[in-house]
Parts: structure tokens; C-alpha cells; sequence
């Protein structure tokens, strides 16, 4: 056979390679604009989105994503904009993401929990020159603008506001033709900002390369199909409900049934109503589903998938949830807002036999543990947790040096420390941050958490560090008691010593109404720690 290679090879390809012209970007194409438009076109007349008495095929939402987009471009919104949405679950927040894709701006949704002061610190870390705003937010807005440094150009309000643009003149617009706005993959679509759970929140910046790729090995690992019901409960500003399960369903797809919050009788009846058969709630929510008088596992027959996360599931709470809904495949999905958000996936098979186990890496991550050095720590042996994937963010907005430290050695670092098993089942020990060291020695919380879940009585706990005279930090637990269940600190103290070291034993445990916890669902040690500051103090 003779050869076509050149007699005197080169690695040069540019002469083989044809130019890049923008025709030829045009059509390959893929953002997350496109995937909406592409199911607009297979799904037409499907429905795509319910919220109260809005209900959208994807060929009207497609449509109401075109019309926002021309009337913001029509208001000097473009290309690297920032443009924050300040809202509860709705349709406008829908169509809001989408619009603002098209245009090449960059959104920001905002936890609707924030203070102004909160809101505020968003605004001068963003600097958007637009916001998108419920009528029942507008005055929180107004006083963080009042404290901020940065003031929006556009504000738009979705129901009335004097002085501001209402949403409904964006969603009226003539101009429904398609907005073509060029990006590259790796170009800013989103700022998500992080829990804030340990310090100030930072801006993970999402681009349609990152995000598309974490939307497959959700679609594959979690099993998802254009069939699915869905229902969104959680908030839509929050990584998880907007990135590991509305988007890709409307990828895909699948309708999506919006509520307000996830209150058990609101699930129950929505359920029932919708012929839900799909949903994602961290366990908090489950938990309060199976204690609620509303629970009704007939109501609840056509739940064929659930997913949890932001928190481990007591194996109580499993064999409760497999014994009544036996008919759904539950799913565990863990990962973090940097990584958009997921990261690894217990599957239904492995519920019970990984019990408190993370899963394995999805379909489009690499997960390793390394140790301070960051070289690969041994199996069984505790480490932090890395990963390389395309999941990852482009960085945090305006935060070079934390991006870097971040990034190290081409691994992206969590800040998770975790133990894997033979089989390459990921178990998560702890934060870094959250690991106690009391007497020189290290205590993971979450193994001393798991061991006061045993007790039968026990509903939620959490195990944090407290200053300490003598030990510097001592162990502690906040415990939560399931209603008309008695639970005594010395039952719970005993429970401990049978089964902890002694210096893992809670020197001091609390029992409380309720943890405190961010919107979706993740308990907030750093306010226990705050909270319990003087818990050594004599006489306490």
C-alpha cells in the first residue's frame, strides 16, 4: 500500500484543516439555547412547563424565550451582561434563563432567602446591569440597592411595581424571531453562587460546555426519558433543581410541573393531580413526606424515580421509603455548585448495600482522593476529594487567586474529604473544614453522626466543633427528636460510648426543634458553631 503521508513529516494540520468560518460555528453549534429550540421542534405541542395556571408546550416556550430576549436586546441587554433574577419558582424564571442564553448575557439567580445586606454583596461581586425581580422581592431589592455600590440600569419587575419595566410588556413583545447570539463553549452563560455555608458565597462561572456535559451523565446516570412527569419543588435559583433536573428535561423533552415549595401536602396533591412520576428532594423533605398525615402511598403510585442529595439519608429512612413507594428507583446524587452540580450517582441498586455511600463518578467525571500533598491516598484511607471532568466551571468570577488554589495541579480540589472502597464506591467523611480536632486528635463529624442515627428516635443530627479550655475543641451534636418519640441526652451519650472511641464521644449534645439549614436543604454548621460557641463556658 503506498503511502499519502508526506516525505518529510510535520504535526502541522493547518493545511489540511479547513478555515473556521462563522457558518460553519453556526450550524455545529451547541448551547443551551439550542436545546430548547431542538425540542421545540420534536415536542412541539408537548407540554413543557406547569406552574399554577400556566401550562407552556415547548413550541410556546420556545417562542416566550425569543420574545424576552428581542425586548431585553431592545433595552441595551448583550453579549457578557449580567442580568441577576431575584424570584421564587415560576415560569418567568423560566423563560428568563433561557431569553438571557440567547442573548449572550449572563444570568445570576439569587437566593430569595437573602437579606438585603446579602443581596447587596451579590449585586458589587456581579455588578449586573439588569435584574429581573418578583413584585414580592422588589423590596428587598430596593434596600440592597440602597446599600450596594452597584446599580442596575433595568429593573424589571414580574407582576407591578412603580417605576419599574413590568415582565409582562418583555413576555408581550412583537419580535418572537430567533436571537443569534455567537459564544464560544467555554464563554460565561451563569454565575451560580455557592451555599455560603463557611464563608461569603462566591460566583461559580457556568459556560454551555460545562453544563451541557454535566446535563448527559445526568440524563444517563439518573435515567431519565422524554416520557418523565416531573415535579420541581426545590428552588429554581439553586443548582440542583435548575441543573441536574429542569434543564435536562427540557432537553430532553420531558414536561416539567413547577410548585411554589415542597410541603408534603403540595407534593401529595401535585403527585396525584400531574401523574408525577419523577422527583428530587434533599432527605429533609423526604423525611418530612413519610412523617406527614398527607403521606398516602396510593396518591403517590406513579413515582417511578427519586433522587435526593445535600445530605446523607439515615438507612431508617431508606428501607421506610422501599417499603412504601416500592415501586420507585431512588437515586443518590452528590457533587457541589462548582461542578454544576454533580459529581457522583448511587443508583437504586446500591441503596441499601452502599448504604451512606456517594456513589461511583458519573459518565463524564474522573474522582480521585489525595492527601495534602496531593498525591493519591490509598484505598480506605481518608483524603480529599478531586476530580477532573468537563462539569467543571470556567472559575469563580473575580477570584483569580481562589480559582487557582482551587484548580491546583490540574485537579479540581472540593474541599471534601472522602474514603473509597475497593470497588470505587465513594463514602464522603467530611469538609475539610468541618473535621474536629479535639486533643490532637481527628474527629469526622460524620461518623459520629451516623452513629447517633442508629437511635430510632432520632430524626436529624448534626456534629460540629466547639471552642474548648482544655481540649481546644470539643465534639459536639445538635439533635433533632421525631415527634412523640422520648430520646434523653444520656440515652444518646450512651448510644456513643458502645460504639465511638472516646475522644469521638460528644462532650456536649443538644436536643432542638429544628437544624438550621440553607434553601436547599444543607444544615449550616458554621450558624451551630456560631450558636454554640459557649456551650464549654461554666455554668452553661
Amino acid at each position: 500500500m503506498t503511502s499519502t503521508r508526506p516525505a518529510q513529516h510535520t504535526n502541522a494540520v493547518e493545511e489540511y484543516v479547513p478555515a473556521y468560518s462563522p457558518e460553519m460555528a453556526r450550524a455545529r453549534r451547541q448551547d443551551v439555547g439550542t436545546l430548547l429550540e431542538r425540542s421545540a421542534v420534536k415536542f412541539g405541542d408537548k407540554l413543557a412547563v406547569v406552574h399554577r395556571e400556566v401550562r407552556r408546550t415547548f413550541r410556546e416556550l420556545d417562542a416566550d424565550a425569543h420574545r424576552v430576549a428581542n425586548a431585553l436586546a431592545a433595552r441595551r441587554v448583550g453579549p457578557g451582561d449580567r442580568v441577576a433574577i431575584f424570584s421564587h419558582n415560576s415560569y418567568a424564571f423560566v423563560v428568563s434563563y433561557f431569553a438571557l442564553v440567547r442573548l449572550g448575557a449572563i444570568s445570576v439567580p439569587v437566593n430569595f432567602n437573602l437579606t438585603a445586606d446579602e443581596v447587596a454583596y451579590v449585586l458589587d461581586d456581579a455588578a449586573p446591569m439588569a435584574v429581573i425581580v418578583e413584585d414580592a422581592l422588589a423590596d428587598t431589592m430596593e434596600r440592597a440597592e440602597g446599600a450596594a455600590q452597584n446599580t442596575p440600569d433595568l429593573r424589571v419587575v414580574v407582576g407591578h411595581r412603580e417605576g419599574w419595566t413590568p415582565f409582562e410588556d418583555l413576555a408581550t413583545h412583537p419580535d418572537a424571531a430567533p436571537v443569534v447570539c455567537p459564544l464560544d463553549d467555554d464563554d460565561p452563560v451563569q454565575l451560580l453562587y455557592t451555599s455560603g455555608t463557611t464563608s461569603r458565597p462566591k460566583g461559580a462561572i457556568m459556560t454551555n460546555r460545562n453544563l451541557i456535559a454535566q446535563y448527559v451523565s445526568d440524563i444517563v446516570d439518573g435515567e431519565y426519558h422524554h416520557t418523565d412527569i416531573e415535579l420541581h419543588a426545590l428552588p429554581l435559583y439553586h443548582c440542583a433543581a435548575l441543573h441536574d433536573f429542569l434543564t435536562p428535561d427540557i432537553y430532553l423533552g420531558a414536561t416539567s410541573v413547577i410548585v411554589d415549595a415542597p410541603t408534603p401536602e403540595t407534593i401529595v396533591a401535585t403527585v396525584e393531580r400531574e401523574q408525577i412520576n419523577k422527583i428530587f428532594c434533599p432527605p429533609t423533605v423526604w423525611i418530612g413526606l413519610l412523617r406527614s398525615p398527607h403521606f398516602d402511598p396510593h396518591r403517590l403510585r406513579t413515582l417511578r424515580k427519586g433522587y435526593y442529595g445535600a445530605a446523607i439519608m439515615p438507612v431508617s429512612v431508606l428501607q421506610e421509603l422501599g417499603e412504601r413507594l416500592p415501586d420507585m428507583r431512588l437515586f443518590n446524587f452528590y457533587g457541589q455548585t462548582e461542578l454544576a452540580p454533580n459529581a457522583t450517582v448511587l443508583s437504586p441498586e446500591d441503596q441499601i448495600r452502599k448504604a451512606g455511600s456517594a456513589g461511583r463518578p458519573s459518565l463524564n467525571v474522573l474522582t480521585r482522593l489525595h492527601d495534602d500533598d496531593d498525591q493519591p491516598v490509598p484505598t480506605g484511607q481518608i483524603g480529599e476529594i478531586v476530580h477532573r471532568t468537563p462539569h467543571l466551571m470556567r472559575g469563580y468570577w473575580g477570584k483569580a487567586e481562589a480559582t487557582a488554589t482551587a484548580f491546583r495541579n490540574g485537579w479540581f480540589h472540593s474541599g471534601d474529604l472522602g474514603v473509597m472502597d475497593d470497588e470505587g464506591y465513594l463514602t464522603i467523611v467530611d469538609r475539610k473544614n468541618d473535621m474536629i480536632i479535639t486533643g490532637g486528635e481527628n474527629v469526622a463529624s460524620r461518623e459520629v453522626e451516623d452513629t447517633l442515627y442508629t437511635d430510632p428516635g432520632v430524626a436529624e443530627v448534626a456534629v460540629f466543633g466547639v471552642p474548648h479550655p482544655y481540649w481546644i475543641e470539643a465534639v459536639a451534636a445538635a439533635v433533632v427528636v421525631k415527634p412523640g418519640v422520648e430520646v434523653t441526652v444520656t440515652a444518646l451519650d450512651a448510644r456513643a460510648r458502645e460504639r465511638l472511641a472516646g475522644y469521638k464521644v460528644p462532650k456536649y449534645i443538644v436536643l432542638v426543634d429544628e437544624l438550621p439549614k440553607n434553601p436547599s436543604g444543607k444544615i449550616l454548621k458554621r450558624r451551630l458553631r456560631e450558636d454554640y460557641a459557649d456551650l464549654a463556658d461554666e455554668g452553661r
